[in-house]
């Protein structure tokens, strides 16, 4: 028997119908690409009918089928129809009222530009009072140099924004313009990963500026705001805070959620009765704005990580507190240890040879060239010597994410697809488990594995995390087989027991805890990692520590590790 929709609202003669809009909806609201057989259980339709409408969406454009892949996603038709939708959409109008909040709020100058060919045009503002930076409304300025501009060259079509890099002449305006190609995408990568763009007096001496792209549902930038104000007040301090005081004002202008998957806003500070009390500290109160992947190198004795949105590769002396940086001009994600000196880096242009000391990048391996949406993630050495790396949308916005087997020769096979923000990897003491993140829904997968092979099998479901308690992020393994995972957003750490039941929470005093590993000198040093990015002024004043290197005694040593040997 075939379940029905609701046909309270239903009119007479139209039951199919409404069977293919409820079909369509279970496509529009799947966190991922469906299968024939998840659709069709959730829809509650006997097979044949269920085939016929299916069949029927995906021919008039609405429905799309991934024949390589076997599922389904909306289709192209969608994008057709909010072009017409926002085309007669009065964005002036809708952002006025914004406009005003934030200048008052800021007491600065705030104000509204749309893309014009190759540079951006002022179409409204609202200004602070007293001295503040003005603009007028109909001045054009260049793309590359301003806030505005490089938000809109981010979240454009990859397409117009290689054209115009590939014509654009980049002439210096001031001692801080960007005028290298290869930094200026650098810039962009950054933009797209963290939501908003800034310029610290790249187009005016003394005039720094944020934006954030104001986007119709499907992505397309219908305009961008931007902040405007003298450097000395709007500092490399303050001005992430009000990139994100603009991706939420852009996201009510239009009533979009937005396109970052990843929250803006955390849980409240809460204990439960599985919080077990840790002697928490903080060695390093850094302020990273994303800090990521610590991983210690037992051969130089230190704790090496990064900052993904201030991108730099650091190496901390926990003894002595001295933390060394090495600071790169694009995205990096990761860094792996090897057999000799050199690091293993993730970055936007695939998995590269660091030298720390230089500053100098070897390139590696691409497993994802050609895909310029997409960004390398979090990244592990597995057991037999191989990286394993996933990989994101930049914006987090679609599951476009994969996971990747790379040897020694820097030789890849994909081992994973569909993935919205794939993190954290660690696998069991004997090397027979492999554990995996997949952050937006929630989800640390086990699967099967040989250790030192490079086949998964058997994938499951380890555990699933209430959206109420965080989001998973970083993943380790101790010796008696527990899984420690970061939970972003939820101000803690959870351990998990083998069979996959919760064991103890740890809290932290920070709420976006990103990573964590084992070191030190008995290996029974927990180092956790964390961010401070778009979190909230009142957050971050509760939790003025975000964005530090934290450590503990986890009362239980680290299971084994390793190190990737690079062929001579």
């Amino acid at each position: 028997m075939e379940s029905e929709p609701d046909t309270k609202n239903v009119p007479a003669g139209a039951a199919a119908l409404a069977k293919g809009l409820t079909l369509l909806n279970l496509v529009a609201d799947a966190d991922q690409p469906q299968r024939f057989a998840e659709l069709l259980k959730a829809s509650g339709l006997s097979k044949p009918t269920f085939a016929r409408i299916l069949r029927t969406l995906t021919a008039f454009g609405l429905v799309r089928n991934d024949e390589a892949q076997g599922t389904y996603t909306l289709g192209p038709r969608f994008l057709e129809l909010s072009h017409k939708v926002w085309d007669s959409f009065d964005l002036i109008s809708v952002a006025s009222a914004e406009l005003d909040r934030l200048s008052a709020e800021l007491g600065e100058t705030v104000a509204l530009c749309k893309l014009d060919n190759d540079g951006v045009v002022y179409v409204a503002e609202s200004s602070g009072v007293g001295l503040c930076v003005h603009v007028r409304v109909g001045d054009r300025k260049p793309l590359y140099c301003t806030a505005a501009g490089k938000a809109f060259l981010a979240f454009q079509d990859p397409s117009f924004t290689r054209a115009y890099l590939d014509a654009a002449t980049l002439e210096q305006h001031t001692a801080t313009t960007l005028t290298a190609q290869k930094a200026l995408e650098g810039d962009l990568a950054l933009t797209k990963a963290r939501g908003y763009a800034v310029s610290y007096e790249e187009f005016l001496p003394g005039v720094n500026g944020v934006s954030s792209v104001v986007s119709a549902p499907d992505g397309t930038p219908l305009g961008a705001l931007t902040i405007l104000a003298p450097a000395s007040r709007l500092s490399e301090e303050n001005i992430h805070p009000a990139g994100r005081d603009l991706i939420a004002a852009a996201r009510r202008i239009t009533g979009a959620a937005g396109a970052v998957a990843l929250s803006s806003r955390p849980q409240p500070r809460a204990k439960n009765s599985k919080t077990k009390p840790m002697e928490i500290e903080c060695v390093l109160p850094w302020g990273a704005q994303l800090g990521e992947a610590p991983v210690w190198h037992e051969g130089h004795k230190r704790l090496y990580w990064v900052d993904i949105l201030r991108p730099a590769v650091y190496r901390l002396n926990p003894e002595t507190g001295v933390n060394e940086a090495c600071v790169l001009e694009k995205l990096v994600s990761a860094v792996l240890p090897t057999l000799g000196d050199a690091l293993i880096v993730t970055t936007q242009d695939g998995v590269e040879i660091l030298d720390f000391d230089t500053g100098d990048l070897l390139p590696f391996c691409d497993p994802e060239a050609g895909l310029h949406e997409n960004r390398l993630n979090d990244a592990k050495i597995g057991p037999g010597g191989s990286i394993w790396v996933g990989s994101m949308r930049m914006d987090a916005a679609k599951p476009t994410g994969g996971l990747y087997r790379v040897d020694q020769s820097g030789n890849w096979l994909r081992r994973e697809s569909g993935l919205t923000v794939s993190n954290g990897l660690a696998w069991s003491p004997d090397g027979g488990t492999f554990y995996f993140v997949d952050t937006v829904p929630g989800l640390i997968y086990a699967y099967d594995c040989v250790p030192g092979a490079g086949e998964l099998s058997n994938r499951r479901v380890f555990a699933k995390v209430d959206a109420d308690d965080g989001r998973p992020d970083g993943l380790v393994v101790d010796a008696a087989g527990g899984l420690w995972c970061a939970l972003w957003d939820g101000w803690k750490l959870r351990r998990f027991t083998p069979d996959g039941k919760v064991d103890f929470d740890v809290d932290m005093p920070v709420p976006r805890p990103t990573s964590l590993c084992f070191g030190g000198a008995d290996n029974k040093t927990l180092f956790v990692t964390s961010a401070r990015t778009r979190l909230p002024a009142a957050t971050l004043a509760e939790a003025p520590l975000s964005g530090g290197i934290f450590a503990f005694d986890a009362g239980v040593s680290g299971a084994p590790t390793y190190s990737f040997k690079l062929e001579a």
